[in-house]
């Protein structure tokens, strides 16, 4: 899969209507007669985590468009989506469409039966390497790729300021063209200011492994985690060299949330999807910028799909809602929203896109950036079904690293242990 980030599909991009969807292929699915109210009207449920752009003024738009109403919940974190998804996948208690991250994807995958196919029609609309992951042994397409996460450097360009670095974006994105680089950087603004460089230590582990064709497993199942010398590069460095220099051993909790506006710390790897998650929780926040670099040349980190369950009440209809929500339009209304980079091809070749700034971020030209951090990708991957259970024990070894409970040997030791568990 690697150096096929950007190949166009084959396939020509039709103009997307929501109207015009036709939903062959869902008879059979599992699904009944859609849930309506008193006045008939359809009711569906939608699972995200995080920020997918979908404010209730886009979901109000299909609302207007179809007559369908949608109620959006939205899990803290990847993990509690996950927890919830595989607990009720295939019984009850989903939503009617279902947020999947990409790296338990391919764990879900191992279910695609439980799943409603989508439409033919729709195929050919995303990325090649977006949609081969998507399509199951007899050819289904049975989950709807949203957005990519080619990374950036966000960055306080007050706090480099104080700590006497560059600020403007095109500077800042040459002083980290390698990851010693990025950790010489990290080290010459602690010990001008005192205070931690980057937010996550774990955010680190993840830019290197995403650079990283084969961690944990090898498309054969076998499994390679403990064995692998760049799985081990990678956890000496960030041991090493990102916690020292770094806020917080992880994401997501409250602290990492309230420190988004503190200026705890000055950078952070941004994937396009976390411009909406610095502005979401730091509004009133100024300083924030992002450099168009990635140390070691680019990584894409993140990236979803939306899949509706076979056995829901509401399945054409949700259908509907999950094509429509990753249509070209409704993408780069998203990518506005949030900074949720499309992943349809008519959506990539946009002028819209190419054209697209962004107020907060000192009126970075992100459409440009997150374009050409998406050309610097060569590497996507590969991500079996342990890939979630190996990633997250790693980041729970860092984490107690971190947090001073375990030297490095002794973390590493108790990882390999879990990861033959497993």
């Amino acid at each position: 899969m690697n150096s096929r980030a950007f190949r166009r599909g084959a396939v020509a991009v039709a103009a997307f209507s929501a109207s015009a969807i036709v939903l062959a292929g869902c008879a059979g699915s599992g699904g009944g007669t859609p849930s309506s109210d008193d006045n008939g009207e359809v009711t569906l449920t939608l699972a995200t985590f995080n920020d997918f752009g979908y404010t209730d003024e886009l979901l109000a738009e299909f609302t207007e468009e179809t007559g369908i109403k949608v109620v959006h919940n939205k899990a803290a974190t990847s993990n509690d989506a996950r927890a919830n998804f595989f607990q009720k996948l295939g019984k009850s208690g989903l939503a009617d469409v279902e947020a999947v991250e990409i790296d338990w994807f391919a764990e879900m995958m191992q279910y695609a039966d439980l799943l409603a196919p989508a439409d033919d029609s729709l195929k050919g609309r995303w990325l090649d390497w977006k949609e081969a992951a998507a399509t199951d042994g007899d050819g289904n397409l049975v989950a709807y790729g949203t957005d990519i996460g080619p990374q950036g450097i966000c960055y306080r360009a007050d706090l480099f300021e104080a700590a006497g670095l560059p600020t403007d974006r095109e500077a800042v994105g040459e002083l980290f063209p390698t990851w010693d680089a990025f950790f010489d950087v990290a080290d010459q603004y602690k010990e001008a200011t005192g205070k931690p460089f980057i937010d996550s230590a774990n955010a680190v582990l993840q830019g290197i492994m995403n650079q990283i064709e084969y961690t944990y497993e090898e498309p054969d199942g076998a499994i390679i985690a403990t064995d692998n010398p760049d799985v081990r590069e990678a956890y000496d460095t960030v041991v090493d060299r990102a916690v020292p220099i770094a806020a917080y051993a992880g994401q997501w909790s409250e602290d990492w949330f309230a420190s988004l506006a503190s200026g705890e710390f000055a950078t952070m790897l941004c994937p396009g999807w976390m411009l909406g998650v610095i502005e979401g929780n730091a509004p009133d926040t100024t300083g924030w910028d992002i450099a168009d670099a990635f140390p070691g040349g680019g990584g894409n980190w993140g990236g979803s799909y939306l899949v509706v369950p076979a056995n829901g009440d509401n399945v054409e209809a949700a259908s509907q809602l999950a094509a429509w929500l990753t249509s070209p339009e409704t993408q780069l209304k998203a990518f506005e929203n949030a900074g949720t980079f499309p992943s349809q091809v008519e959506a990539l070749d946009s002028d819209e896109l190419a054209a697209a700034t962004n107020a907060y971020f000192n009126d970075a030209p992100t459409g440009e950036i997150l374009t050409n951090r998406a050309n610097a990708i060569t590497v996507a991957p590969y991500k079996g079904p342990k890939y979630f259970q190996f990633h997250d024990a790693l980041q729970n070894a860092v984490t107690r690293v971190f947090d001073g409970l375990e030297d490095k040997e002794t973390a590493w030791d108790n990882w390999v242990t879990e990861v033959s568990a497993f």
